[in-house]
């Protein structure tokens, strides 16, 4: 069963924004912490982003860092993922993760995955 829906995926020239969404169950949401983890063509997944469930907490990949922000809305059981700067190195499909601690998306085993969205910054 799909835990998690991802949105906002799409085509971006290099140096724009997107922000990816991640609607998840109340219970999903308000037990775990959440992120993201994408995968590029020809690549290992990799993480990218996480935040604990109290959103005391976040955790970017370097590559990320400075350019990437995660959110999370309580009332709505979201997860928001903005993406400013985009870089073509950040072209992949993003996977929106659930997992019982910040650790479990970081090392890329997360107990829940989203579906993925693709996102591709052009040169």
């Amino acid at each position: 069963q799909v835990q998690l829906v991802e949105s906002g995926g799409g085509l971006v020239q290099a140096g724009g924004s997107l922000r990816l969404s991640c609607a998840a169950s109340a219970r999903t949401f308000s037990t775990n912490a959440m992120g993201w983890i994408r995968q590029a063509p020809g690549k290992e997944r990799e993480f990218a982003a996480a935040i604990s469930w109290s959103a005391g907490s976040t955790a970017y990949a370097d590559s990320v860092k400075g350019r990437f922000t995660l959110s999370r809305d309580n009332a709505k059981n979201t997860v928001y993922l903005q993406m400013n700067s985009l870089k073509p190195e950040d072209t992949a499909v993003y996977y929106c993760a659930a997992g019982p601690t910040i650790l479990s998306i970081t090392t890329t085993d997360p107990k829940y995955w989203g579906q993925g969205t693709q996102v591709t910054v052009s040169s």
